[in-house]
């Protein structure tokens, strides 16, 4: 029985990340040493930084991982792709020329006898009226139209400037650390949902940036993936338990 793997934000092409095209590097190393023992590889959002698909038009860069995970559906292995909140304008584009499955919404999923929550984990719990307002824009078709009138030029300049903002006025570009059990709205909002669906087994989610494996019942477990960014975690299923680990370059 072969593994499935799940990452998430590796933010490719971020102008706040430090050499872009070795990240990319490290990111495609890993997809290529396990491209023999995968069943399946499920990427839990925000793999880009920025990333909008014109009708002929896709962002500058990132061939190696593209064409990466082009290889891996070649050779047979799924790649599920969730829209996080920095790639949620994919369309077509890495399905149809890339062989991915896209998910828009969260996903319920049996794989191997065990039941599955899988989610980007943005707005899930999150009640910021800023945050919220923010996302009611990005998923606006209008908005979305109007924006696809931009070239590309100023059209990609912009989110990418867009996103380097949000992360650079974090407190040293960083994540919050882990706010506890009691304080962490993924971990509430998976309490919350687990009362009302008691067939899960894990959940899974990325946007984060923090690793956590929490125990939420006997049977239930969460986890939360980390990054690609400076922890290059992932989880793997083994189809008896999931584990995080990190890459070990």
């Amino acid at each position: 029985m072969k593994n499935i793997y799940f990452i998430s934000d590796a933010h490719l092409g971020s102008l706040a990340t430090e050499n872009c095209m070795e990240q990319e590097r490290l990111l495609v190393a890993f997809l290529d040493s396990i491209k023999d023992k995968a069943q399946a590889v499920y990427m839990l959002g925000d793999m880009f930084d920025f990333w909008y698909e014109y009708r002929h038009v896709v962002p500058k860069g990132f061939t190696r991982f593209l064409g990466k995970i082009s290889e891996l559906t070649d050779r047979g292995v799924e790649v599920h792709y969730f829209l996080g909140n920095h790639d949620i304008w994919a369309y077509s584009y890495l399905r149809d020329e890339c062989g991915v499955i896209l998910h828009k919404t969260p996903v319920i999923t049996v794989l191997n006898g065990k039941t599955f929550f899988l989610a980007h984990g943005e707005g899930l719990g999150e009640t910021s009226r800023g945050f919220r307002f923010i996302q009611s824009v990005f998923h606006n078709r209008i908005c979305q139209i109007l924006f696809s009138a931009l070239h590309p030029r100023w059209g990609v300049s912009f989110g990418l400037n867009w996103a380097k903002h949000s992360r650079l006025k974090r407190e040293d570009g960083h994540e919050r650390p882990y706010m506890g059990e009691d304080k962490e709205y993924l971990v509430l909002w998976t309490k919350e949902h687990m009362a009302h669906h008691t067939d899960i087994d894990y959940y899974i989610f990325g946007h984060r940036h923090i690793e956590l494996d929490l125990m939420l019942s006997k049977s239930v477990r969460m986890f939360i993936l980390g990054d690609w960014i400076s922890q290059f975690t992932y989880a793997v299923y083994d189809g008896k338990d999931v584990s995080l680990q990190t890459y070990q370059r």
